[in-house]
């Protein structure tokens, strides 16, 4: 890669964890959706997917990691760091592995694994920090919410990939 094409994806990758960073800190402060701990939308994981399906996974993962750092700088607390990490780094693995083995067509299936992969490992995290396997029982509530958020941002993402397929492949060059 030369040194404009090295600036061009550096200032892209700055961009886009700009955008999903700004989308954390203003998910944060909505207030919950239902009276259930941990159900949010996941919006700025659109920003994640997007990079994943369009950039590569080394890219999602600068993307990600990023987010959730400054994140829990701006937003957060130690704890919402921990919990964001784990939660984060589990999906994007799921995310990745996904991506190979299913068509371009099923990014929506692909979200909708992730999210539930993230409420796993985040719920697993609880029990192993509050020593309480009864936080178990909310697996069922942040499953569903999983799907619900997941189908959601993956059709999200696969329609803007589709829409803007064009502006990607110059993006790319």
């Amino acid at each position: 890669m030369n040194n404009s094409r090295k600036i061009k994806h550096t200032v892209l990758l700055g961009v886009l964890t700009a955008a999903a960073l700004t989308v954390f800190v203003l998910e944060a402060q909505f207030p919950p959706l239902t009276s259930i701990p941990g159900i949010k939308p996941g919006f700025s994981n659109l920003i994640t997917l997007f990079c994943l399906a369009a950039l590569s996974p080394k890219d999602a993962l600068t993307v990600l990691v990023l987010r959730i750092v400054l994140g829990g700088i701006y937003a957060g607390s130690p704890m919402m760091l921990a919990y964001s990490l784990c939660g984060g780094l589990c999906c994007l693995l799921c995310e990745t592995l996904l991506m190979r083995l299913l068509p371009k067509n099923s990014l929506w299936a692909v979200s909708v694994a992730g999210a539930v992969v993230h409420n796993l490992a985040q719920l697993t995290l609880a029990v192993i920090i509050t020593k309480t396997p009864a936080v178990f029982w909310y697996a069922p509530y942040l499953i569903i919410a999983g799907v619900i958020t997941g189908a959601f941002n993956g059709l999200a993402v696969w329609y803007t990939l589709k829409k803007a397929s064009g502006i990607i492949k110059k993006l790319k060059k």
